[in-house]
């Protein structure tokens, strides 16, 4: 049996629930939350960093067919400036923007310190970007953050500060400790307060759809599968398609884990809602219990549905984009945990005719899933695959 048809068998929806206030209409343009100019600002400053280039958007035909979609089309940020996730997108082009205006200021960048929380890629990203501007990072990491991830960091010259607890725990460190020593936040989520930031990663963000668009020529997705822990990424993603398409936008639906749902659980309630992580999920990526104030201004009213799924198909998916079972060419394709979780919420719903009808999945559907990252943790990844990077 190949790793495509065990996951099929595996692929879990635990929930799935439409969006009451799906409504996008024109985008709003507002630049407390995100405008065409940041982002349009963000994604020339990027392009005109060294070794950029825009990442592969792949084909997975053997995917489209499985599933009985016209096209599943997937975004490879394995790639990303040699990060190996869309995370060397925010974080870095954070640093850069506020490092910028320290030193306008007068200031001096070895006396510049970013720190963030992270469940590892964004302080990956945080630690590449102090690196490249010359500052310092503080990076604080939960129990669960492998020490592989953690060995990544300290790589760029981060000093990693391990915080018993969740995510949130971290963040709470982080935060406190930042206000004490007077070091710069460079978070990917944002709270009341603390948007200026966090809306420069979103812009980072957004250079993945642009470059999609570009990619795709005239075309657009109808649907896009995009993974959310706090919502940044899924935002990033949403403000050039928004931007482009208004009121006809294509279908975006968030994927969570069902350990961590906090955007689902927000949609249902209709505001921010705390989740609690009683457990964690493979897919660390999306382990957070609680949603960015920026992302809930901008995907509440783009988000079409959202999906809560299992971790059954995380496993076989990695096999499977490793081993070059979703495309008919064969391409081998690194695909790290949080990358599998809209193939496995696309196999899952097209396996369930009520939820693949509620969702408008057909044979004229063209689909857009995000690999977020490649092996950030190599040993897991060679664990699970079964191929030594």
């Amino acid at each position: 049996m190949s790793h495509l048809n065990q996951a099929t068998g595996q692929c879990n929806i635990v929930e799935c629930i439409t969006n009451p206030n799906h409504n996008p209409g024109t985008f709003p343009d507002d630049d407390r939350v995100l405008s065409n100019a940041q982002m349009e600002t963000a994604q020339s400053v990027i392009a005109a960093w060294p070794d950029y280039t825009p990442t592969q958007l792949l084909e997975l035909d053997l995917a489209a067919k499985a599933c009985g979609v016209k096209s599943v089309l997937y975004k490879d940020e394995s790639t990303r400036f040699g990060l190996q996730s869309f995370k060397a997108l925010g974080g870095a082009y954070a640093i850069a923007d506020v490092l910028n205006s320290f030193v306008s200021n007068g200031g001096k960048a070895e006396d510049f310190t970013a720190a963030t929380a992270t469940d590892g890629n964004h302080g990956r990203s945080v630690a590449w970007g102090a690196q490249q501007a010359g500052c310092n990072a503080k990076i604080y990491i939960h129990a669960h953050v492998s020490t592989a991830r953690e060995d990544a960091m300290k790589a760029y010259g981060a000093d990693v500060i391990r915080v018993d607890g969740n995510y949130e725990a971290s963040l709470a460190a982080c935060k406190q400790d930042a206000e004490k020593h007077g070091w710069q936040l460079v978070s990917d989520t944002s709270w009341d307060g603390y948007l200026d930031v966090p809306r420069q990663v979103l812009a980072g963000y957004s250079i993945i759809s642009a470059e999609v668009m570009d990619q795709m020529g005239d075309k657009r997705p109808s649907h896009a599968f995009l993974p959310v822990g706090v919502g940044g990424l899924a935002s990033g993603i949403v403000g050039p398609f928004w931007n482009d398409m208004g009121d006809n936008m294509c279908k975006a639906i968030s994927v969570e884990s069902s350990m961590s749902a906090c955007f689902l659980e927000s949609i249902r309630n209709d505001r921010p809602t705390l989740v609690d992580i009683a457990e964690e999920t493979m897919m660390a990526g999306l382990s957070c219990g609680e949603i960015s104030a920026l992302a809930w201004d901008m995907l509440r009213p783009t988000l079409s549905h959202c999906l809560s799924i299992t971790d059954d198909g995380v496993a076989p998916l990695m096999q499977a984009f490793a081993h070059g079972q979703l495309t008919s060419d064969n391409t081998k394709i690194e695909a790290g945990e949080c990358s599998t979780s809209g193939l496995a919420a696309l196999i899952a719903a097209t396996s369930d005719p009520k939820i693949k009808a509620q969702l408008g999945l057909d044979e004229n559907s063209t689909v857009l899933l995000i690999g977020t990252e490649g092996a950030t943790d190599p040993a897991l990844y060679g664990e699970i695959t079964g191929i030594n990077l």
